[in-house]
């Protein structure tokens, strides 16, 4: 199967990288989210960022300017969905939400449409259930930023045919992103790992056995880590990496049990770069 267009649902700030690389991609692309105000901040984003690849001589000022006539929005599912040849789901990490918006998208999309999830760490197998076309369901998770991190992991669920896999191969390709393919497993592996390092960052922090910034010193210095793990929080989200260490607690056992700072921050309302305030501090444009 050939994919043309791509409806990506969700404008936070997954959504909108996914939709910017797609885009680029070549793809017609449309961001589909409830609310506007974030619609209208994602292509902003967009084309800030392509503005700064250009100034980078990444890419040219045609290129960015035909990638961005190739991005539409709107607050309507059915608009965005419907004559997809793909759809990428990309709301918070709810599965509850992801089973409504799977079933929705079951219902509005034609037969032939292929349904992904960017989720980080939820059963695909699980949101396929939600439809009448399991085999044409699987996840490709992007990581942020999305237009600068250059892995797509592609995970089989229980069900997913072989030619599913290979028409999300060459979707990343054409988006300009390196795949690996993953057996449905809580948290795949990328997440599954890093919700480890980052858990125990924090108990050594709780546990007063060094700074923050003394943590994520070492592991950029001392095990060639691009971003320590309170940085890499920081930006992900506390929230989203509690929800995952959770969902992983509860499916893989104690030794993914949430340090109990990260609930006390979470709880504090201290979720990262997104709100100006997380391990560390920000300034909130």
């Amino acid at each position: 199967m050939r994919v043309k267009s791509v409806a990506v649902v969700g404008a936070g700030i997954m959504g909108r990288g996914i939709a910017q690389v797609a885009a680029h991609g070549g793809f017609q692309t449309i961001l589909q989210d409830v609310d506007r105000q974030q619609l209208d901040a994602a292509v902003a984003a967009a084309r800030k960022s392509f503005d700064k690849q250009v100034e980078l001589k990444k890419v040219s000022r045609d290129e960015a300017n035909q990638a961005l006539e190739r991005l539409r929005t709107t607050t309507d599912l059915a608009e965005a969905a419907t004559g997809a040849d793909l759809v990428i789901e990309a709301a918070p990490e709810k599965i509850d939400l992801k089973l409504q918006i799977f079933s929705a998208l079951d219902r509005i999309t034609g037969p032939d449409c292929i349904l992904a999830s960017n989720t980080s760490s939820l059963s695909i197998t699980e949101m396929a259930a939600a439809t009448r076309r399991p085999e044409r369901v699987l996840g490709m998770h992007f990581f942020n930023p999305v237009p600068r991190m250059s892995l797509v992991e592609i995970v089989r669920a229980l069900e997913t045919d072989d030619h599913v896999i290979e028409t999300a191969l060459e979707v990343a390709h054409r988006m300009r992103k390196e795949s690996v393919i993953v057996r449905e497993a809580p948290g795949f592996i990328t997440s599954r790992i890093n919700a480890m390092i980052g858990n125990e960052a924090f108990y050594l922090l709780q546990e007063g056995i060094a700074s923050a910034r003394d943590i994520d010193k070492a592991l950029k210095l001392g095990l060639n880590h691009p971003m320590g793990p309170f940085e890499l929080v920081d930006l992900v989200g506390l929230d989203t990496r509690l929800s995952i260490l959770e969902y992983l607690h509860k499916t893989l056992g104690e030794k993914y049990r949430p340090a109990p700072l990260l609930v006390q921050y979470v709880k504090a309302g201290r979720l990262g770069k997104k709100v100006g305030l997380g391990v560390y501090e920000y300034d909130v444009e």
